[in-house]
């Protein structure tokens, strides 16, 4: 059907359509903000839309659009000199009309995906102007700094980094070491964010979520502590640490998947059940008390962009490669599976990071054994600081499915791999 319709129809029909939806929105904006004064109605945007697309068509060399963009821009200039003697100095609709002037181009030469992508980012800076200025004003001045040093990490050192092994012992290479720093950083910046800016005032399952994503024996220690000041029957505080624990496999696998897919396809299926399982229990305590406990949102994670922590991060992940390539080298499978139940006592990142980085003389089954076992183990130690943090029945029920887990992990990592 739409083979039938000529391209330039088709393209001309999109840009008044477009360039119609940005002129309501804008009058919605001009309304809202109760702005007396601005440089048209719906009509003008859809007639400078048109004229954008006739003059881009007329000539292929671009020469009347070259004028007509011109012109309109002289226009608009005089237009804000008015507006400035009104002490209205806003530029905002002054581009938002060139920019709808080139809607008609953008049609023509880009795919529909990116037409539509150009016209939804017009609309939400008209529509979402209050959360835009809100996100602003709350966004920490040192945030921006950081996220800076951030991209100059990932997109100026990583790739200068060469990719040879560091030594003989260390079977890894230095850009395999801060790629893995990356990463890590990465994915618990986005859930600092959530955490600090988007959900300041959350539900304890909430903050087992979002803390998971960041660094679930963290968050564990959290929600303990101030589960020793709740009743003992809140079944909330262990739905809490049993989410966060779900949430730290979610991390792992998306972790994996990206540094070593092929491992990552392995531990898909026993990571997936263990999630889903802890979300029934999840549900099942949920329906047992149906009265939700909000907490005060409070931040008591490290800024994981934090140079420091990105370099002590870096120095575990060397010192995890050197022990587990001596611990392969003289003890073989049975001593990486021992040194992974110690693992589980400290941070699991940089061993397993460092053990799918690595170029250990070890069998597939053997690293996905040791992933299994280690994960397994960091939750005895989440069990340990909520039993003894806690100290009342609040967290009994999460205590029991972590130790559970601990020992379906060694059942599986040593029958079923």
């Amino acid at each position: 059907m739409t083979e039938a319709i000529p391209p330039l129809l088709i393209q001309f029909i999109m840009t008044i359509s477009f360039s119609f939806i940005v002129g309501l929105e804008f009058h919605s904006y001009l309304r809202i903000n109760q702005y007396q004064y601005g440089f048209g109605s719906v009509r003008t945007f859809i007639l400078v839309g048109i004229l954008g697309f006739l003059l881009y068509q007329l000539n292929s060399q671009g020469l009347f659009f070259a004028i007509g963009i011109g012109t309109l821009g002289a226009m608009l200039l005089v237009f804000y000199w008015h507006q400035s003697a009104e002490k209205q100095y806003s530029l905002l609709e002054i581009i938002l009309t060139l920019l709808v002037f080139l809607i008609g181009p953008v049609a023509i030469h880009f795919p529909g995906w990116f037409l539509v992508l150009f016209v939804v980012i017009l609309i939400l800076m008209l529509g979402e102007k209050p959360l835009i200025h809100h996100f602003s004003e709350s966004l920490a001045n040192n945030e921006i700094v950081t996220l800076a040093k951030f991209l100059i990490l990932s997109g100026v050192i990583l790739p200068l980094l060469p990719d040879k092994q560091i030594a003989p012992s260390l079977p890894v290479t230095y850009y395999k070491v801060w790629l893995a720093v990356i990463v890590v950083s990465g994915f618990s910046y986005l859930s600092y964010l959530a955490q600090t800016y988007f959900f300041k005032t959350r539900g304890l399952l909430l903050t087992g979520v979002l803390g998971g994503l960041y660094s679930s024996t963290a968050t564990s220690v959290v929600i303990s502590r101030r589960a020793r000041l709740m009743k003992d029957d809140r079944s909330h505080v262990s739905s809490a640490l049993i989410m966060a624990t779900a949430m730290m496999y979610l991390r792992l696998l998306a972790i994996i998947f990206f540094l070593d897919s092929t491992a990552g396809k392995t531990l898909l299926l026993p990571f997936a059940v263990l999630i889903i399982l802890c979300c029934l229990v999840v549900m099942g305590l949920l329906h047992m008390d149906n009265n939700g406990a909000v907490i005060p949102a409070t931040n008591s994670n490290e800024h994981p962009l934090e140079l420091s922590t990105a370099i002590l991060f870096a120095f575990m992940f060397v010192l995890f490669a050197f022990i587990t390539n001596y611990v392969v080298g003289n003890y073989g499978n049975n001593g990486l599976n021992f040194l992974s139940i110690v693992v589980g006592f400290t941070d699991i990142d940089p061993f397993i990071l460092s053990l799918l980085s690595g170029k250990f003389s070890v069998p597939e089954n053997a690293m996905v054994s040791a992933i299994i076992v280690a994960s397994g183990s960091n939750n005895l130690l989440k069990a340990s600081y909520a039993a003894i943090l806690a100290h009342n029945r609040s967290v009994l029920a999460a205590v029991i499915w972590l130790l559970l887990l601990f020992v379906i992990s060694l059942f599986y990592a040593f029958y079923l791999v």
